[in-house]
């Protein structure tokens, strides 16, 4: 699976012959890099359960380094689309309304019109596929590759294929239609993926779960500079993934962990380079927005608090029977959410809510005596409320 991935998608070629010159670099090692560098993952060369997560997402087809030529782009202003061949799992009054959205999506920000046809003279053909298809690239069956598209050119030059074995859908289950249409569209354009896993052009399927579908800032900016710019703007301001995390955070084994919106900051002691990813990346049972979260060391696990409910996972998997409301904590009905959360000491957890901090004892199960008491109090050099709490070398940042 690893050789065959880094070959697809970043170009691995395998040593041949029994013998590997002694000053030539290991191109598996770097090609993994590569691809953990792409991800937001840490670069160790090695095949950690990270990576083995990533490289399992579903995702498009086209390789994350693939050329970039400014010279592959479209010329006409009006480009026409057909339809050759629908899904087995969707009508064709929702794929034609799903393509008529994503299409829009790009001609809010680039001076283009879209067309749907039904003759053969259209410049970009959309299909639903099985298997080998006759386009030297064949699916292979629900999960792994959803799609793939061509850059701009002659003959299937343009064209989009899709998966027709897919979970396809119109909302948040299965593979949602828009999102992953939004993104093979603009390979059509002739923009290739970017590593910036708030963008549309991610390679890994982000968007299934969110009710709306956003340009980010880097999505618009590269289309922009091949096609121009509308003179009035039909859409909002693009979306930028945030340079800062400073809302829940917490240890994972060496790393610190930071949580913002969809994305997670992981901070190694081995590297230098503090790498940005997709909470979806790690954890695809996890919601986006966490409030709080801390590590159990005693039980090898991870806690992340959204509102009322909490979610358990070890080893990048969520716990069976998750989420749970907060309340099995002893919290009263009063505490809608978690501010921070902080593995104390030893079988010690603290929790901070408003001005109010409350000590969980983890061996019984239940708030300590006395609690909740003001942070003032217990912390008294601390501003409340806290937004962050975490426990590292000894030391307790908030």
């Amino acid at each position: 699976m690893k050789q065959v991935y880094l070959g697809k998608f970043y170009n691995y070629k395998p040593v041949t012959g029994r013998r590997r010159p002694a000053a030539e670099p290991d191109s598996f090692n770097a090609k993994l890099r590569e691809m953990q560098l792409y991800f937001g993952l840490e670069e160790s060369g090695d095949v950690d359960p990270q990576t083995v997560v990533a490289m399992r997402r579903a995702r498009c087809g086209l390789s994350d380094v693939e050329p970039f030529r400014k010279t592959m782009r479209w010329t006409n202003r009006t480009l026409k689309y057909s339809i050759s061949r629908l899904s087995s799992k969707l009508t064709a009054a929702h794929v034609r309304t799903a393509f008529r959205q994503a299409w829009k999506l790009w001609a809010q920000a680039v001076p283009l019109k879209f067309r749907r046809q039904r003759r053969s003279d259209a410049d970009i053909v959309i299909s639903f596929n099985n298997k080998y298809h006759e386009d030297g690239s064949p699916f292979d069956g629900e999960g792994g590759i959803l799609a793939h598209a061509f850059f701009p050119g002659p003959g299937i030059g343009g064209d989009v294929h899709f998966d027709d074995e897919e979970a396809w859908t119109i909302n948040a289950k299965g593979c949602n239609l828009l999102a992953v249409a939004v993104h093979e569209f603009r390979h059509a354009l002739g923009l290739p993926h970017l590593s910036d896993p708030g963008a549309i052009m991610f390679p890994a399927y982000n968007f299934g779960l969110h009710t709306v579908l956003q340009l980010s800032f880097q999505d618009d900016k590269d289309i922009q500079e091949m096609y121009g710019k509308r003179k009035i703007s039909l859409n909002r301001p693009p979306m930028k993934t945030p340079d800062k995390c400073d809302h829940a955070v917490t240890s994972m084994q060496q790393e610190l962990v930071f949580f913002k919106d969809r994305f997670i900051w992981r901070a190694h002691p081995s590297f230098e380079q503090i790498g940005i990813t997709l909470i979806a990346s790690l954890w695809p049972d996890l919601p986006a927005h966490i409030d709080a979260a801390y590590e159990n060391t005693n039980k090898n696990s991870m806690l992340a608090f959204k509102g009322s409910q909490y979610w358990e996972g070890s080893s990048l998997h969520v716990k069976h029977g998750y989420p749970r409301n907060i309340s099995e904590f002893g919290f009263p009905s009063t505490v809608k959410s978690i501010d921070a959360a902080l593995y104390f000491r030893e079988h010690v957890s603290e929790f901070f809510v408003g001005g109010e901090c409350w000590r969980f004892d983890e061996d019984a199960e239940r708030i300590m005596e006395g609690f909740p008491k003001p942070i003032a109090h217990e912390w008294p050099e601390v501003d409340s409320p806290v937004d962050a709490a975490v426990a590292h070398d000894g030391w307790y940042p908030l």
